[in-house]
């Protein structure tokens, strides 16, 4: 029996989600299932580039299957509207190697 704190704690709260190919996607989660396919809301892609700030892609209304995501986390909304993106600078996530 798993004691950790599930998805279902998340629902209506704004998550960040890294992927396996290394992307950061950024949204209201909405709904999961038992293969932990997500559904998000209001989400974007934050993209990291070490020569300007973050590129925030919107995607709006967006599912990622449940194979496809390495890490789920609850963003803190206070903190990340405190942030200025644009002068964030990082490299890009490589991809996950199983």
């Amino acid at each position: 029996m798993s004691t950790g704190i599930g998805l279902e704690t998340l629902v209506d709260n704004v998550i960040s989600v890294i992927t396996n190919d290394g992307r950061n996607i950024v949204g209201v989660l909405k709904g999961f299932d038992q293969a932990t396919n997500i559904i998000l809301d209001e989400s974007h892609e934050r993209v990291y580039s070490t020569k300007e700030g973050v590129q925030q892609l919107v995607l709006g209304l967006y599912i990622i299957r449940g194979d496809n995501i390495s890490v789920v986390g609850e963003l803190d909304e206070d903190l990340d509207a405190n942030l200025d993106l644009s002068k964030v600078r990082a490299h890009p996530l490589k991809p996950v190697i199983h």
